[in-house]
C-alpha cells in the first residue's frame, strides 16, 4: 500500500493529495456530525480506518525500542484528540472560525521552526489568507463561544503535535506500521465519547463513516506520513495552508457554498504562500539514513 511508488512522488504532491482528500471528507462529515454528534462521527471515522488498515498492513509489533512505542502512542493520542476537539468545536463555532483557530497550531509551529526570511513571508501570507477565507472577521466576537474557541485551539495544538509525531513515527516504523498502530490507539481514545451515540447509528451512517475513514483518515494520514519522511516540518506546516482553498472548492462542488471577493483574495494569498514553499523557498530534503528516509528536524 503506497510502498512501491510513493518514493518517486514529490513530497509536496503527497501533501496536496492528502489535503484534497481530507477536505472532501470534511464536506461529507458536515452531513454526519449533526445526526450522530462529534464523538460518534470521529469514532466511526477512526475505528473503520483501523479495521481496514491493520489487516492490510499487519504491523510488526516486535523488535521496537521503548522510545518508538512512546512515540507511536503519543501520535495516536494526538490523532484522536485532534479530530474529537475539532468536530466538537463545530457545535459551538461557525466552520470558518473553527478552521481559522485550529490552523493557528501548524502556523505557530512553522513560525517556530523556520529560520529563513522567505519562509516567514510565506507564513504571514498564509495567515492573512486563511483569515480572509474563513470570514472570521465578519463574526462578532461577542457571538463566539469560549468553549468552542478552547476546543478549536486544542485541536490546533494537537495538529502541531501530529505534524511532529507523524514524522518521528514514520522514521521509527516501516511502511505504514506506525499509522496502523496509532489508529488503534486513537480508537481507544475516542471510544468513550463515541459509544454514547451508538444507538443512533443507521446503515447510512455506517456508509458515511466508511467514506470518512477513507477520505479523511486512511488516504491523508498515509500520504502525510510518507511525505514527512522527506519533508521539513516547517515546509509541511505551510503546505497545509492549502486546506482552506481546497475546502472552499469542496464546499462549492459538494455543498454549493460560494466565496465572496475577500475570500478569493485570501485564496490567492494561500496559493502564493504554498508556491513560495514549493518553489523559491524550498530547501533540500533530508537525506536517507540507516534508520529510514530521515527524521524531521527544525530547519
Amino acid at each position: 500500500m503506497f510502498r512501491p511508488s510513493a518514493a518517486t512522488v514529490p513530497a509536496p504532491l503527497l501533501v496536496l493529495g492528502g489535503v484534497v482528500s481530507v477536505q472532501f471528507g470534511g464536506a461529507l462529515a458536515a452531513t454526519l456530525v449533526p445526526e450522530i454528534g462529534a464523538g460518534g462521527s470521529v469514532l466511526l471515522r477512526i475505528a473503520i480506518s483501523a479495521l481496514i488498515l491493520v489487516p492490510l498492513v499487519r504491523p510488526q509489533l516486535r523488535g521496537h525500542p521503548r522510545r518508538a512505542w512512546l512515540t507511536v502512542v503519543a501520535f495516536g493520542v494526538a490523532l484522536g484528540l485532534m479530530n474529537w476537539s475539532f468536530y466538537s468545536s463545530l457545535g459551538h463555532l461557525p466552520l470558518g472560525v473553527a478552521v481559522t483557530v485550529e490552523f493557528l497550531g501548524p502556523l505557530v509551529l512553522t513560525t517556530v521552526l523556520s529560520r529563513r526570511p522567505l519562509d516567514l513571508v510565506a507564513v504571514l501570507a498564509a495567515a492573512v489568507g486563511v483569515l480572509l477565507i474563513s470570514a472570521a472577521l465578519t463574526v462578532p466576537f461577542a457571538h463566539l463561544s469560549w468553549i468552542g474557541l478552547a476546543q478549536a485551539a486544542a485541536a490546533g495544538a494537537c495538529w502541531a503535535a501530529y505534524i511532529l509525531l507523524s514524522g518521528r513515527t514514520g522514521a521509527a516504523f516501516e511502511g505504514l506500521d506506525g499509522l496502523a498502530i496509532a489508529l488503534v490507539v486513537s480508537t481507544a481514545v475516542v471510544l468513550p465519547v463515541g459509544l454514547s451515540s451508538g444507538g443512533l447509528w443507521t446503515g447510512e451512517h455506517l456508509l458515511k463513516g466508511l467514506g470518512l475513514a477513507v477520505l479523511s483518515s486512511l488516504l491523508p494520514y498515509s500520504l502525510e506520513l510518507l511525505a514527512l519522511r522527506r519533508l521539513r516540518a516547517a515546509v509541511f506546516g505551510i503546505l497545509l495552508s492549502l486546506e482552506p482553498a481546497v475546502a472552499a472548492l469542496a464546499g462549492l462542488l459538494v455543498l454549493d457554498q460560494r466565496l465572496d471577493a475577500l475570500q478569493l483574495v485570501g485564496l490567492v494569498l494561500v496559493v502564493l504562500a504554498s508556491a513560495i514553499v514549493m518553489g523559491f523557498g524550498k530547501g533540500p530534503e533530508p537525506a536517507a539514513g540507516p534508520e529510514g528516509p530521515g527524521r524531521i528536524e527544525p530547519s
